[in-house]
C-alpha cells in the first residue's frame, strides 16, 4: 500500500500529480488518512474529477460547456436527450482512457450504455452531455501556483472531437486556431485554475467550433502530452511543476511559439496483435504508444511520425472506401490530388460511383462472397483478393458514424475489410482529417534528410570530430618532444583532443606561457594545458 511506504520512509510529503489517473483516485483517502499532499488540495482534485461538481463549478464561473445533466434515472436521462437532441456523451467520473464513455446516437442504446457506465463507477455520478459534432478538440497543458497561472501550452488535435486524446494526432504549436480562440482558452484556463486553487500541473480539454469554446474536462495532474510539449517548447514542465509544488522559486517567462519547426505526435496501435478488434478510433483509448517527430511544417512532421510507427507509404495502388456522403465530399479534393500524383485508385462500389460521377477514374472492388463465380472475374473485382495479394499498398477506410446499434455477432462489410487490411499488414487510415493531412504530406514529398530540427535534448549537444583523451601526464624537461609523441599517438588512436599535464618542478606564469607556446607549435591535436595550483602561482 502507498500508506505503508509513506509511513515506513517517514516521508515529509506525497506528490500525486505525476502518476496518471490512479493517484488522483486515491487522493481523498490518503488525505483523510493524514498524508501530507504536496500540490493541489485533494478536495480540489475531487472537485475536478467528479463530473457533477466540475460541471456545477463551470456554470458558476460562466465558462461554457456542452449542456449536461447528472444521471438520476433513465426517465430523466431520456427527457434530457429528447431536449438537447442526439448524439449525447455518457461520462462516468474517476475513470481512465474513456472507460465506459460512449457517444449515444439513439434512444434504444441509451439504457444499455447507462447501465455500463454505472457498473464502472457506482460510487460516483455519471453525467450526460450534448455531444458537439464537427468540433475541433484542443489540449491545454498548464502549471499554476496557488491558483495563479505560471505557464501554459496549447496544442490542437488533427481529428475532430470524439477521438480519445490518447489516440489523437497532436500538433504543437497549433496551426489552425484563431487568436481570439486562443485568448478565450487562456482566459478559461486561468479561471478554472484559480477556482480549483491549483498548485502544480493540470490539463484541460476544450472543443472549439465557430470560434466558440467549450470545456470537456479538467485533469489536475500531468497529462500524457506534458513530455511532448516540454520537448517542443524547450521548457521542462515537470521540473517547473515540481518546483511549484515544493514551494521553490521559479523565474520563467512564457516563450514565443517556435517558428522554425512544427512537431506532431502520432499514435501507435497494435491492432495486428488484437484478433478481431475493429481498428477504428472513438472515445475509448485504443493506442499502445506514441511517436513524435519534428518538421519544417505539420505535413513533414506528420509524414515522419507515420514512418516512425512502421507505416509504409504507397508507391502505386490505393484503395478508398468512404461511408457517408459528407465524407466523400470532404475527401474529394484529396482524391483529385492522388489522381494527379499518378496513383492507381481503387474504391468500393458506392465510393467508386461517387468519384466516377465527379470525373475521377477508379477501379471498382467489392467483397465478393459467392464462391461459384468465375475465378478470373472474381479476382478482378474482389476486394479480398487485392488485399490478400498485397496489390493494395494503402487502404483509406472512412466509416460513417454507427448511429444504429447492431447485434454483437453482426460483422459489417466495412469491418471485415478493415480487419483484412490489418491482418495482411496493409497500412490503414480510418479518419478523414488524418487522411487529408497524409495526402497533402504525400503530395509535398517532404525532404527526409536529417537536420538540426529533428532532435531536441535537455542539454546542449556539441558534435566533436573525434574522441577526447581526458588526461595525459608528460614527464621530462623536453616538453616539445614529449608533446609531439603524445599528439601523434592520439591521432593514431582516433583522439582529436587531449588534456596535458606537464611534470615540472617549477610551474609559474612564465612556465605556463612556455608550455602553451610549445603546445601550439608541436601538437597535432586540440589541447588543454593543466597545471598544479600552489601558493607560488595562484
Amino acid at each position: 500500500r502507498v500508506l505503508d511506504i509513506y509511513e515506513l520512509e517517514h516521508s515529509e510529503g506525497l506528490i500525486l500529480s505525476m502518476g496518471g489517473q490512479t493517484p488522483n483516485n486515491i487522493a481523498l483517502p490518503l488525505y483523510r488518512s493524514g498524508v501530507k499532499i504536496l500540490g493541489t488540495n485533494p478536495d480540489m482534485i475531487d472537485r475536478a474529477e467528479n463530473r457533477y461538481k466540475f460541471s456545477r463549478m463551470l456554470d458558476t464561473l460562466g465558462v461554457d460547456q456542452p449542456r449536461w445533466k447528472e444521471l438520476t434515472s433513465l426517465e430523466d436521462a431520456t427527457n434530457f436527450c429528447n431536449d438537447v437532441g442526439f448524439p449525447v456523451l455518457v461520462r462516468p467520473s474517476y475513470v481512465l482512457s474513456g472507460a465506459a464513455m460512449n457517444v449515444v446516437f439513439t434512444q434504444d442504446d441509451l439504457s444499455n450504455f447507462l447501465s455500463q457506465a454505472v457498473a464502472v463507477s457506482r460510487e460516483f455520478p455519471v453525467v450526460i452531455s450534448k455531444f458537439i459534432e464537427e468540433a475541433k478538440e484542443i489540449e491545454m497543458d498548464a502549471v499554476a501556483r496557488d491558483g495563479e497561472l505560471v505557464f501554459h501550452v496549447i496544442s490542437e488535435h488533427v481529428e475532430n472531437a470524439g477521438v480519445h486524446s490518447g489516440d489523437a494526432t497532436l500538433i504543437q504549436p497549433p496551426q489552425d486556431l484563431a487568436p481570439q480562440t486562443v485568448a478565450k482558452i487562456v482566459s478559461a484556463t486561468r479561471q478554472i485554475g484559480k477556482s480549483l486553487n491549483v498548485t502544480g500541473p493540470y490539463n484541460i480539454q476544450f472543443i472549439a467550433k465557430n470560434n466558440e469554446i467549450k470545456v470537456i474536462e479538467c485533469n489536475v495532474r500531468a497529462s500524457r502530452s506534458f513530455p511532448f510539449v516540454s520537448k517542443v517548447i524547450g521548457v521542462d514542465l515537470i521540473e517547473l511543476s515540481t518546483k511549484v509544488m515544493m514551494d521553490m522559486p521559479v523565474d520563467i517567462n512564457q516563450p514565443a511559439l517556435p517558428s522554425q519547426y512544427v512537431a506532431v505526435k502520432v499514435p501507435q496501435f497494435s491492432f495486428n496483435r488484437l484478433s478481431g478488434a475493429d481498428p477504428v478510433l472513438g472515445v475509448e483509448m485504443a493506442s499502445t504508444g506514441e511517436i513524435a517527430c519534428f518538421g519544417r511544417d505539420r505535413f513533414e512532421a506528420y509524414f515522419k511520425g507515420l514512418l516512425a510507427t512502421g507505416f509504409k507509404p504507397p508507391k502505386k495502388n490505393i484503395l478508398v472506401s468512404i461511408g457517408s456522403y459528407k465524407g466523400k465530399q470532404e475527401f474529394l479534393p484529396s482524391m483529385r490530388k492522388l489522381k494527379t500524383l499518378g496513383f492507381n485508385l481503387f474504391a468500393t462500389t458506392g465510393t467508386a460511383d461517387f468519384f466516377s460521377e465527379h470525373g475521377i477514374a477508379v477501379h471498382t472492388l467489392d467483397l465478393l462472397d459467392n464462391q461459384d463465380e468465375d475465378i478470373q472475374l472474381k479476382n478482378k473485382y474482389s476486394l479480398q483478393h487485392h488485399l490478400a495479394q498485397n496489390v493494395i499498398e494503402l487502404y483509406i477506410n472512412l466509416p460513417s458514424n454507427n448511429k444504429y446499434r447492431r447485434p454483437a455477432s453482426y460483422m459489417s462489410r466495412g469491418y471485415r475489410s478493415r480487419r483484412m487490411a490489418v491482418d495482411f499488414s496493409i497500412p490503414l487510415i480510418t479518419n478523414v482529417k488524418c487522411a487529408k493531412l497524409f495526402v497533402e504530406a504525400l503530395s509535398r514529398m517532404p525532404d527526409m534528410r536529417i537536420r538540426n530540427i529533428d532532435w531536441k535534448s535537455a542539454y546542449q549537444t556539441v558534435q566533436l570530430p573525434g574522441l577526447i583523451n581526458v588526461h595525459a601526464l608528460l614527464k621530462g624537461d623536453n616538453i616539445a618532444i614529449s608533446l609531439g609523441k603524445l599528439s601523434r599517438a592520439c591521432i593514431k588512436g582516433g583522439f582529436t583532443s587531449t588534456t596535458v599535464t606537464f611534470e615540472a618542478f617549477k610551474q609559474d606564469r612564465v612556465w605556463l606561457q612556455k608550455a602553451i607556446d610549445v603546445s601550439r607549435s608541436h601538437s597535432y591535436v586540440d589541447f588543454a594545458v593543466a597545471m598544479k595550483t600552489v601558493a607560488s602561482n595562484v
